[in-house]
């Protein structure tokens, strides 16, 4: 048990730069994870632990790793630099935020801690070289800490103490089993192990078996999802396919749901078949998809976290071709399959002041339901989630329902009130999007932008290197427009808005252009009368004459 007095990271024996560190991110007090993690990783003792997603489990093994490297350098005999912590996760996305995390605790010890991340295939010219300084500690994918160990540039057997894998749950269901097995054969026979994750399965239960000696178990007592203050979720069933699509224009297009939005669906395909046809009506929307680079995906979660774009449209991992077990890894379903199969998105992926998740496809397991929710309401912040389901769908959405209530025989999953009758009035225009949007559209639309994508990403990686501002100009929303698209579609007119609605609804704003240099520039130069020859003449105010 924890002692109840503790309040702060301050009574943990950190050292001062890492509570300078915590200060300057806000954290006020550990969460729960962080209380009862990190007393345990600083006494040396393997762990087990569960938390939620969102719960602050990055920092509960990123602060008792730092701390321990800190405490090395400080007392212990000179050494020479080496290796000491590594961290294993599933996805490149996950070994960027893994990373920036533990530079953010490291920022005021950033001369006595270098962190690598090694989990982008396309920089191993570049990895190589920072591994050559031996950092003290390096992220990465399983397959790129195993390529760098069997070419020698990253050495592990005399220097590894503290080993973490995070995201446990999800590194065999992405195909990393064997991987990670020739991987331990590099370890030395002594260090310490942190494993973290979402859920306790049995791919966490054979990683227990392989990593972890004598560890403690940490199944904290919470839900895995906040509380109804915090998260309200919602279920809506849809007659029929064209219903959900109805639904959801009506949503977005008369803003019913305000603020960042994610929506879930199940293939790639279908990905694409809903951004064209919100397209369609005008609305702006962002595919992540794992055949972008590296680089273009990480850009998108930024823009978004900054507020470029309200409306991501994303794919969990069991449909990139990682989490089909007895698989490999990209070999996904037909028309599905993504080149970068250790991309992902709904686990682990840090998305700020998401508003509402909707799942527009029905979720296929429990977990993956209980991790595209984990998106929103984070920290303290409230939020949404909306399941979309057709009547053939409802009994496997009983089943999740079953888990989330556990125990407690309240339903988590509300009903939503919407009365489909007084949006009828938009079904033609539906209809009309939906026949646009054909199989040969949606493949043009994603090589039209893997394309665009490829081109941003390398042609003009040294560009934005030298301007880095030029990169916020990049939008990841603009119209693909390879369906044929009916300017009348992306007007709402007020008759066909229900009554009820009309004197609420606000239909959205045009977005805003980002004005480029050259404009501004322009710009300038028509306001110079010295460069345009032209002049014009201040009109006076005409004095007034007393009488």
């Amino acid at each position: 048990m924890a002692d109840p007095e503790v309040l702060g990271f301050e009574h943990m024996g950190l050292d001062p730069r890492l509570l300078q560190a915590v200060a300057d991110l806000g954290w006020s007090r550990p969460t729960l994870i962080q209380e009862k993690a990190i007393p345990l990783a600083l006494e040396g003792k393997d762990l087990l632990a569960r938390a939620r997603t969102g719960s602050g489990k990055t920092a509960a093994y990123a602060i008792p790793m730092l701390q321990l490297l800190l405490h090395r350098k400080a007392t212990g005999p000179a050494v020479e630099q080496a290796v000491r912590g590594l961290v294993l996760v599933p996805t490149k996305e996950l070994a960027r935020q893994a990373r920036s995390m533990v530079q953010q605790l490291a920022a005021y010890c950033a001369r006595d801690i270098r962190v690598a991340d090694v989990s982008a295939a396309e920089d191993s010219a570049s990895q190589r070289a920072v591994l050559m300084e031996k950092p003290d500690i390096v992220v990465g994918t399983p397959s790129r800490i195993l390529n760098h160990l069997q070419q020698d540039s990253l050495t592990l057997r005399d220097s590894l103490e503290l080993l973490v894998v995070d995201e446990a749950d999800l590194l065999f269901s992405f195909g990393f089993e064997e991987e990670l097995k020739s991987l331990l054969c590099h370890l030395p026979r002594i260090y310490q192990a942190l494993l973290m994750s979402a859920t306790f399965n049995e791919d966490v239960q054979a990683l227990k078996e392989l990593v972890l000696h004598n560890p403690v178990t940490l199944k904290l007592q919470e839900s895995q999802l906040p509380g109804p203050d915090q998260l309200k979720q919602f279920q809506v069933v849809c007659e029929t396919e064209e219903d959900k699509f109805l639904l959801l224009y009506a949503l977005l297009k008369l803003s019913l749901i305000r603020g960042k939005s994610l929506l879930f669906v199940n293939t790639l395909e279908r990905s694409y078949r809903l951004r064209l046809f919100l397209e369609q009506f005008g609305i702006p929307a962002c595919v992540l998809n794992g055949e972008l680079p590296l680089r273009s995906r990480c850009h998108i979660i930024s823009q978004f976290n900054q507020g470029f774009y309200d409306c991501v449209i994303a794919t969990d991992t069991e449909v990139l071709g990682a989490l089909v077990k007895g698989k490999r890894r990209g070999k996904g379903p037909k028309g599905d399959r993504a080149s970068d199969p250790e991309a992902g998105v709904a686990r682990g992926i840090d998305f700020h002041h998401v508003c509402a998740v909707l799942n527009f496809d029905l979720p296929p397991t429990p977990e993956a339901y209980i991790h595209r929710a984990g998106r929103t309401a984070r920290a303290n912040n409230p939020g949404m989630v909306l399941t979309f389901v057709l009547p053939a769908e409802q009994s496997h959405l009983d089943t999740i329902e079953e888990l989330l209530c556990g125990e407690n025989e309240a339903p988590v999953l509300l009903p939503y009130q919407f009365r489909m009758e007084e949006i009828e009035g938009f079904r033609y225009r539906c209809r009309d999007a939906m026949r646009s949007v054909t199989k040969q559209a949606i493949r043009e639309a994603r090589l039209k932008e893997i394309k665009e994508e490829l081109l941003h990403s390398e042609r003009l990686k040294t560009y934005f290197e030298d301007n880095p501002r030029d990169l916020q100009l990049l939008r990841h929303d603009l119209p693909l427009h390879p369906a044929v698209v009916k300017p009348h579609l992306g007007h709402v007119p007020d008759y066909l808005v229900p009554p009820a609605l009309r004197g609420l609804v606000h239909p959205p704003k045009k977005r805003k252009k980002l004005a480029s240099k050259k404009a501004k520039v322009k710009k300038a130069r028509t306001r110079n009368p010295l460069r345009s020859f032209r002049h014009r003449e201040e009109r006076r105010r005409p004095t007034a004459v007393p009488p």
